[in-house]
């Protein structure tokens, strides 16, 4: 419903606006080029193929960690992955060192130096590490745009930066890449000769990524990383040499680091605006802001952030990967030492997979979008490996392929059909042999589609159609309106695209405008798709059968969706006393909202409504099948809010799982990090035995597998951990419906 940004539908219908459809992907995971297991090719190839690999995305964004690393990612693995453009090469795999492969010679740039004063080049050294902004620029760039055509799937680079004055955070400048079935290089001995490149996201990696400390302004390029209006070299951080910020360490390193990343935001939002993301990764893991040095996020840089590119610095990734780790997401108590003392990450764990800023109703989000800005929720698989397994396995002890298990869901809008610019921005037809486009979509429409805020995310294929709409018509003022309205949302629920009727309307990310004392007739559609999940765990899930529940790992089914409401009270004054304030420590064992400081909550979210099946309608007929609608109003609307969902296959009160409110509880119960914490027990003995060593590549795992987490160790009782902890305990996540009343509130962040 909303073409390139959160909208404003105060009197528009949706059949004026242009379709677009829900689109899978993931934008954070890694290869062997920074500390992933695995080489570009078959991270790509286990991610997009929908045949050996089921799960396969729509859209996928290739995002390692900035700074360094010495192993060449574009080596295969085996024959079986090779292609014209990369063969196979007998003991040369992507764990191949650089100078092992390309050669010492061909490493750019200079060694590293805190204060840009180095004059030794990388290629003087033996076994030289190489810059990410060179192994974006000239070696994964083109692997990215080969395997979008070979794959016809939209297939781009990403970063996920470490971040100055925090620690991770997933981005891209997408200017200069492009993607096309039809749009393709050419194929040399040297591999593949890209048509697009991604420049001008290697130059934002060597400019602003903490771990980037070259010196030689891009090998040669000439790159200067100064941001227009803000005077960079007058800065004492300035290095004239590196001609970028290289704020010191120790005291206030911090505070000047966040500064250097405010930069790189004004940066990106001064050169490349509409082709930038700016998404903080797994925001909970390294606990609070450290003003002295490099931990994680308070609220307030989150403001700071938004503040200075709304375009840009639009969501959040508080659902991490790593949910098969030992400790989910890996959060953990006690996991950092800030100034000698041990601090949890924030929230201590994760909460049904989810970090606390997330999952924690009138916590950060709610705060976030109490104050009307564009701020929305993602999630990633943060790929690496499978723990003890090999990436062949379908079982894991740390992480789960992009897609495999979580993903996020995209509205994603063709924009010729919109009379948008040339589908390839930039790239004249005679650059790719006179094609006109084809139908894959472009990194454009990805990253406009994520700016939307018109997405959601499910772990475990709990969900996979999702209709989520407000609206406010004297059309639909009756129990007739209820069913057109509701007739429309299935619709676009089966069409897997937006809703197309021709009433004042809103949905995910959009802004819904009413006059005061107006009703508000809200429809919900999900699919909870029949079948199996790509689960390979057929045994019945230990968590639901501590409450009778007999329901297998690979079948889950939706128990219940919340719809979340809170009121919209304004942005906060960056001097105010309710501004910034960092969540309380040992969360874990004291959650209690009225020691959360006023700048990170929102005491008006709460659960307004809860739909299970004796409130949602089940749609029958072969072709309906998993379809379940929910139909409600909201009398008199006085004060501009918000509405999001959340929903579970977990009903509430399930011991260590979920509260009496159904609220997700501590996933310390299940992680294997502490097994003195460990209370669910997995005492299915299965028919199935996989010998010690063997790879297990199937999906029919009929009792509790051997890796569990026993206690004690060795020889004790199982207990659901690792990947059946994930796999037991699945969610899914909206992003919300603003509702702005005339004359009251303004939800100013969403225009």
């Amino acid at each position: 419903m909303a073409a390139a940004g959160a909208t404003d539908f105060g009197g528009h219908g949706f059949s004026k606006q242009s379709k677009g459809t829900y689109a899978t992907g993931d934008f954070h995971n890694h290869t062997t080029c920074s500390d992933g297991a695995i080489s570009m090719q078959k991270l790509v190839t286990k991610s997009t193929d929908k045949q050996d690999t089921p799960w396969g995305l729509d859209w996928f964004i290739q995002a390692g960690h900035g700074g360094n690393g010495n192993r060449n990612c574009t080596l295969l693995e085996d024959a079986s992955l090779a292609t014209p453009a990369y063969p196979f090469v007998q003991n040369l795999g992507p764990n191949t060192t650089w100078a092992a492969s390309v050669g010492a010679a061909a490493v750019k740039g200079n060694t590293g130096s805190a204060n840009g004063s180095s004059t030794t080049p990388l290629s003087s050294q033996a076994n030289p590490s190489m810059w990410r902004w060179q192994t974006i620029q000239e070696y994964q760039y083109p692997i990215t745009e080969y395997y979008a055509g070979l794959k016809n799937v939209p297939v781009f680079m990403g970063l996920e930066s470490v971040v100055a004055g925090h620690e991770h955070t997933s981005l891209s400048v997408i200017s200069g890449q492009v993607a096309g079935s039809k749009l393709k290089g050419d194929v040399t001995a040297q591999g593949y000769e890209p048509i697009g490149n991604a420049n001008a996201l290697a130059k934002w990696s060597y400019c602003f990524d903490r771990g980037d400390t070259d010196n030689s302004r891009g090998g040669g390029q000439n790159w200067d990383c100064s941001v227009p209006g803000s005077n960079s070299a007058s800065n004492p951080d300035w290095s004239v040499t590196a001609a970028k910020l290289m704020p010191a360490g120790g005291a206030g390193s911090g505070v000047r680091g966040h500064l250097k990343t405010v930069e790189g935001l004004k940066w990106m939002a001064a050169y490349h605006p509409g082709q930038s993301y700016y998404v903080p990764a797994h925001l909970e893991r390294a606990g609070p802001f450290n003003p002295d040095g490099n931990n994680g996020f308070n609220i307030e840089n989150l403001r700071n952030f938004n503040n200075a590119a709304p375009r840009v610095a639009f969501g959040m990734e508080t659902q991490p990967g790593h949910h098969a780790s030992s400790n989910r997401g890996e959060y953990s108590p006690n996991r950092n030492n800030i100034g000698g003392v041990l601090v949890d990450s924030v929230g201590g764990t994760t909460y049904g997979g989810t970090g606390v800023y997330g999952a924690q109703i009138g916590g950060v989000w709610d705060a976030l979008l109490g104050e009307g800005r564009n701020f929305w929720f993602f999630a990633s698989s943060d790929w690496h490996n499978r723990g003890s397994f090999g990436p062949d396995d379908r079982r894991s002890t740390q992480d789960f392929y992009p897609g495999e298990y979580q993903r996020d869901y995209v509205l994603v809008r063709d924009q010729d059909k919109q009379g948008h610019n040339d589908w390839n921005h930039g790239w004249g037809k005679d650059k790719h042999k006179g094609n006109d486009k084809d139908d894959q979509h472009t990194p454009q429409e990805i990253v406009d589609g994520l700016r939307t805020g018109n997405s959601w995310t499910a772990t475990g294929q709990l969900i996979d159609r999702l209709t989520f709409v407000a609206c406010a018509d004297t059309r639909l003022n009756d129990r007739l309106g209820d069913a057109l309205l509701q007739t429309a949302a299935l619709k676009a629920a089966m069409d897997n695209t937006d809703v197309d009727i021709n009433a004042r309307c809103a949905t995910l990310g959009e802004k819904l405008e009413v006059r005061k004392g107006e009703e508000v007739v809200v429809a919900i559609v999900v699919r909870d798709p029949t079948g199996t999940n790509y689960s390979p765990y057929t045994f019945a899930n230990p968590s639901l059968a501590q409450v009778g529940i007999n329901q297998p790992l690979n079948a889950p089914v939706l128990d219940h969706v919340d719809v979340i409401r809170g009121l919209v009270t304004g942005y906060r004054n960056p001097q105010g006393p309710d501004y910034a304030g960092t969540w309380p420590d040992n969360w874990v064992d004291n959650p209690d909202m009225s020691t959360v400081p006023a700048a990170a909550k929102n005491t008006s979210a709460a659960v307004l409504r809860t739909f299970g099946k004796s409130k949602w309608t089940s749609v029958s007929g072969k072709s309906g099948a998993g379809f379940k609608t929910m139909v409600f109003r909201i009398p008199a609307v006085k004060d501009s809010q918000y509405l999001r969902l959340r929903g579970t296959n977990l009903p509430a009160a399930v011991p260590y799982e979920t509260d009496a409110n159904g609220n997700p509880l501590a996933d310390i119960y299940t992680n294997a990090g502490d097994p003195s914490k460990l209370t669910i027990p997995c005492t299915v003995t299965g028919k199935l035995a996989i010998p010690a060593g063997e790879t297990y590549t199937g999906n029919k795992i009929d009792g509790c597998p051997e890796h569990l987490q026993r206690v004690p160790a060795v020889t004790g009782q199982k207990y659901v951990s690792y990947d059946v902890a994930a796999w037991a305990d699945l969610w899914f996540y909206s992003n919300p419906i603003f509702i702005e009343v005339k004359g009251g509130q303004l939800v100013a962040g969403v225009n």
